[in-house]
């Protein structure tokens, strides 16, 4: 199937989530689709479309994680966040995903993601001052893709192939995917690191990770499921970066939050109340503002605890160095605050 067979919903279809605001001039708009469901499944506030399939990118990489973990690879505590995570290339990042190759028996070079320079400083110049440059464990995705080949040498499966559609690791991610979205998989694609990617729509992303955020208190529940939930709160650090978004709001607010590429957020509270975003332009600093004022506005995190996360994690509008203007609210989000 052509990968332009498909397309996700159109700004027609959205709404504007936020704008950009210089010197009192609005310079830039962010338009896309969000949706809040609450423990129950019901909804809470839809802005846009939101049964169009999206790309859902690393906001995936938990129902990824699971499928690993339910295929034997005993992932917990750091290693269970990273290979969830979008991480920044730390040196305790790299760590830990050298700590799973060994721990499943296979070396560096067998990652089929991207080699790469690491987004954190400190990691980047100890590469390069010893000369060691680009590498695969310093790639965002190092923790999932090291997570893969885990589950291939638990259950003897080719470890050249693990990326393959058709692939046994890759069918059974695609059957939690199912599982937990409560939908089929519209389309498959290529994600940034090689992995498939699955296109389900805001309404299914909020579904599974509704269900994720619940596990750990609810004893019908999938056990590693929990695992999942409760070490992505514990690491927080290990699933993106310490000063990052989602590690500040998931250590400050006690919820889940992942990111994904091309302006793509989900966050879910432990009694599954959950907020996924679309942005469509691809941009995602306005997402931690549009989704956790959907929370709070319906009273599922405490305002106060939301505008001391927001003043760590929205980024100022700076002139000549000097704050000028700001990332703020669109109309559609702001009512919403009334």
């Amino acid at each position: 199937m052509p990968l332009n067979s498909h397309a996700t919903f159109t700004v027609e279809s959205a709404v504007e989530l936020a704008v950009v605001e210089r010197s009192g001039f609005v310079e830039s708009r962010h338009i896309g689709s969000a949706l809040l469901i609450a423990g129950d499944g019901s909804v809470v506030t839809e802005l846009g479309d939101v049964t169009t399939p999206i790309y859902a990118r690393s906001t995936l990489k938990p129902l990824q994680a699971l499928a690993a973990m339910q295929a034997g690879v005993p992932l917990r505590g750091a290693q269970a966040a990273i290979a969830c995570g979008s991480h920044v290339g730390s040196l305790d990042h790299m760590d830990v995903v050298a700590g799973m190759l060994k721990a499943a028996g296979v070396t560096e070079e067998q990652l089929q993601c991207p080699a790469a320079w690491p987004e954190d400083e400190t990691a980047r110049n100890w590469l390069v001052r010893s000369e060691r440059g680009k590498t695969k464990l310093a790639f965002n995705c190092s923790g999932k893709h090291a997570a893969f080949l885990w589950a291939c040498t638990e259950n003897g499966w080719d470890t050249h192939s693990y990326l393959e559609p058709n692939h046994p690791l890759q069918q059974r991610i695609r059957s939690v995917i199912e599982e937990y979205s409560g939908e089929s998989i519209a389309h498959l694609g290529i994600d940034g690191c090689g992995a498939p990617v699955a296109a389900v729509s805001l309404t299914g992303l909020a579904r599974a990770f509704s269900k994720l955020a619940k596990a750990p208190g609810d004893k019908n529940s999938n056990a590693r499921a929990a695992t999942i939930t409760t070490s992505m709160l514990d690491y927080p650090w290990a699933v993106q970066g310490k000063g990052e978004c989602n590690t500040i709001v998931m250590d400050d607010l006690g919820i889940l939050a992942k990111i994904g590429a091309e302006g793509v957020l989900v966050m879910a509270t432990p009694t599954g109340a959950s907020v996924a975003i679309k942005v469509l332009d691809g941009n995602i600093r306005a997402t931690t503002l549009v989704g956790l004022t959907l929370l709070a506005a319906a009273g599922a995190v405490d305002i106060p605890e939301v505008a001391s996360v927001l003043d760590k994690v929205v980024t100022p509008v700076l002139g000549g160095g000097r704050p000028v203007g700001k990332i703020r609210l669109g109309h559609a989000v702001s009512a919403l605050l009334d």
